[in-house]
């Protein structure tokens, strides 16, 4: 496949995403702000800044923390923006608000380019096996012409309507994973102190109308205490307060995601944020 693509990103997510697309046959080229997390991916072109790796990519794809990092690696000094070339589709996968999506749709707008946001669901182990599922708004063209490389990283694209309705549904998702998260640790401490045995607890949890594929996978790792990173505490934090102001000028006030929040924020004083969002638990644990 001669298609050039090119990777803003390549942590968490991003790694296991370039793996997929060079298995698919893309000719890529990747950036990350940190240069080994790059040059570490096997087959394809280390480029040391954003508008290196987008020349001649016909879908530029990042997949970075926040806002402030996408707004960095499109449009700073050496930024992918300005050196995309013509016809480029622009495909942002990160987290991040819809205030943020709408100007950067605007402003690749002025060059003639256009912009999806297409976040995804699915941590590390979905992106390594290319079972991700791809929210997606924007223009149907624009779709059609990044299908093909969205199909080699996912095992679902879903349309959700025009610019900025892939990044209001992520939030919206991760804002009901968030709160069944902190929840699931409050319980789950409760659990541990009550006598009850755990593993019969979680068994008919997990099977009950309480249970679900993210209660499942979390469980798992707060009663092993295995925190290596699917999804970064830290991040589920950031979404939360996304969640909140994006709720807010509908006029909802996510009281629930308020009471979450401070559940991984007092995580994050206690240094667990660069860890599994499953470490939440640990402060709860230590009172």
């Amino acid at each position: 496949m001669s298609e050039n693509v090119a990777l803003l990103g390549v942590g968490t997510m991003g790694a296991g995403m370039a793996a997929n697309l060079l298995k698919a046959g893309f000719s890529l080229s990747v950036y990350n702000r940190t240069a080994t997390k790059a040059r570490a991916i096997d087959g394809a072109r280390f480029a040391s800044t954003p508008a290196e790796a987008v020349l001649d990519a016909s879908v530029i794809i990042s997949m970075l923390a926040d806002d402030a990092a996408s707004r960095e690696v499109w449009l700073d000094e050496n930024g992918a923006l300005d050196a995309a070339a013509d016809g480029a589709v622009l495909v942002e996968s990160s987290t991040v608000s819809p205030a943020w999506i709408a100007e950067l749709a605007m402003l690749a707008g002025r060059r003639g380019l256009d912009l999806l946001d297409a976040p995804v669901t699915g941590s590390r182990l979905q992106a390594e096996a290319g079972q991700l599922s791809f929210l997606v708004g924007g223009s149907d063209s624009a779709l059609k012409k990044a299908i093909p490389v969205l199909k080699a990283m996912s095992k679902e694209i879903v349309h959700f309507g025009p610019v900025g309705s892939g990044a209001k549904m992520k939030l919206i998702n991760n804002f009901l994973c968030g709160v069944q998260v902190a929840s699931l640790a409050e319980g789950l401490v409760w659990i541990e102190r009550s006598g009850l045995d755990r593993d019969k607890a979680l068994a008919f949890l997990k099977g009950g109308a309480a249970g679900s594929p993210l209660l499942g996978a979390i469980s798992a790792r707060m009663a092993s205490q295995n925190y290596a990173v699917n999804f970064l505490l830290k991040l589920m934090r950031k979404d939360l307060v996304y969640a909140e102001s994006e709720a807010a000028q509908c006029n909802v006030d996510l009281k629930t995601s308020e009471i979450a929040r401070t559940l991984f924020e007092a995580a994050i004083e206690q240094g667990l944020g660069d860890q599994d969002m499953a470490s939440v638990i640990e402060p709860l644990r230590a009172r």
